[in-house]
């Protein structure tokens, strides 16, 4: 296996090849229940997918739209738009995540937002980085000073149980935090917790185009990266919780209360 500061290089060269082609959308269409995909998913995807396959051919691939090729012990995985509802729309938090996958962990992460003109990235044990500048999470230690983002209600199947577990959060975390904010990306919540602008992204789910590369830049940047029963994230997870450390004891305990005996506490079969 290569090191980690060469694949890192492969990573941001695929995000340049990325970014040149996030533009605004041509068509737009339905790939699932009030879930879309446009012409530039496919273009990011088709591109990213081919130049990994030249760059390393010894690594799988598993981009959101078009599954997984190749082998399953090490391989890049890419969300080509992640937040596509808000990009559609002409929203700006909407980005690019592409990250490296061994085993169930993720060791090099990039992240590109690229109509706020930002790019985030970490390699395990290299700590985490944006636009060239070290960054660190948040050192916020009471909650009602904090911003927390809540990932979006849920569509489709399951989407029932989901909503329900979010609105009961919903309802906790108002009565405690700063403010709470529903972003529409997993991507640029799990960044902002990065760079200290979010003091925590919660997140009832774990794709791992959405979240391998958010996940590692959090906790390169010091933040406490979980699932919900406390236990280190995996791409196994179940939730996606990122916090500041200051938070994470009380958040934990909150998050834990909202999904026992739901399908979102892991020490149920799913």
């Amino acid at each position: 296996m290569r090191n980690l500061s060469n694949l890192l290089g492969l990573a941001h060269q695929a995000m340049d090849l990325a970014v040149e082609r996030f533009r605004p959308p041509a068509h737009v269409s339905a790939k699932d229940e009030r879930d879309l995909v446009t012409d530039i998913d496919l273009d990011v995807e088709r591109t990213v997918r081919a130049h990994m396959a030249r760059a390393t051919p010894e690594l799988g691939f598993l981009g959101e739209e078009g599954g997984h090729t190749g082998p399953t012990s090490a391989f890049w995985v890419l969300d080509p738009v992640d937040g596509t509802a808000n990009f559609a729309r002409g929203l700006p938090v909407c980005g690019i995540s592409l990250a490296l996958v061994r085993g169930s962990a993720p060791v090099v992460g990039v992240i590109a937002l690229p109509l706020l003109g930002r790019r985030y990235w970490a390699a395990a044990g290299h700590g985490a980085h944006r636009d060239g500048e070290s960054i660190r999470a948040s050192q916020r230690t009471r909650l009602a000073e904090a911003m927390v983002a809540l990932g979006d209600y849920g569509t489709g199947q399951g989407a029932q149980e989901r909503n329900l577990i979010a609105f009961a959060l919903d309802q906790e975390l108002a009565a405690r935090v700063e403010r709470l904010r529903r972003l529409g990306s997993a991507a640029a919540d799990l960044a902002l917790v990065a760079d200290g602008t979010l003091d925590a992204s919660l997140t009832l789910g774990n794709h791992p185009w959405d979240m391998a590369a958010g996940a590692l830049i959090a906790r390169e940047s010091g933040a406490v990266v979980a699932d919900s029963d406390g236990s280190d994230h995996t791409t196994a997870s179940v939730c996606t919780l990122a916090m500041a450390p200051g938070l994470s004891e009380e958040l934990l305990g909150l998050v834990a209360a909202a999904v026992r005996g739901t399908a979102y506490a892991p020490s149920l079969p799913r």
